[in-house]
């Protein structure tokens, strides 16, 4: 009996031992993989100016507002997206389906139209402009929550890019650009005016598309 308890406290030693003699940089690694399943566990948000008859059709909605949500794409202003919706409980909707704000125009009205955003983080959101890039807006915005609320947040704004200037990365973080079209972006630089880059970018895409954008670049 002695001996069993003697290799019971031996075993409890070697483990307590081992426990305290753990990598940091692999708890580091687990906690980044927690952070990012939780973030993989938020459901994303359709941006309307995306969105297909079947993904609007899997959301309930009825067939004379599919058509009206598609027959007005692309929305280039909050106001117009928000007449779609006039007699809908907003705040369950836009849960589900949403158009991106700028960070550095949209008003604070705007802001609290996101869900779960009040007055104070709407006014955060504002205190820190101009925002010069989506990294700043989550280590700014970071500051009062945590990373997966910052990475809900990112289905509903985007930071326009300064279109001779901006790294490929900034321009990857906007809604519905990809690899192809962020190096199209940067092939024809320098652009002398956005009539360039209509005409450059509009080689690739449909006039609707080049509208949506339009909508997230300028020029100094």
């Amino acid at each position: 009996m002695k001996n069993n308890i003697n290799l019971l406290l031996n075993l409890l030693i070697i483990n307590l031992t081992l426990l305290s003699c753990e990598d940091p940089t692999s708890k580091k690694n687990k906690t980044n993989k927690n952070v990012e399943e939780e973030q993989h566990k938020i459901e994303a948000v359709l941006n309307v100016n995306l969105v297909s008859e079947s993904d609007l059709i899997s959301l309930g909605f009825t067939k004379d507002l599919v058509n009206r949500v598609l027959l007005n794409q692309p929305y280039l202003n909050f106001s117009d997206f928000l007449s779609i919706f006039d007699e809908f409980d907003k705040e369950s909707l836009f849960k589900k389906v949403f158009l991106p704000l700028n960070l550095n125009t949209a008003n604070e009205t705007d802001f609290k139209m996101i869900p779960g955003v009040g007055d104070k983080m709407a006014h955060e959101f504002e205190e820190y402009r101009p925002y010069l890039s989506i990294d700043q807006f989550k280590r700014e915005i970071g500051k009062y929550v945590d990373e997966s609320e910052v990475f809900r947040y990112l289905n509903y704004v985007f930071v326009p890019v300064e279109l001779n200037t901006c790294r490929e990365t900034d321009i990857k973080s906007l809604p519905g650009v990809g690899d192809k079209m962020a190096h199209e972006f940067i092939e024809y630089r320098p652009y002398s005016n956005i009539n360039q880059f209509r005409r450059e970018i509009g080689k690739y895409v449909d006039e609707k598309e080049l509208k949506r954008l339009e909508r997230f670049v300028y020029l100094k």
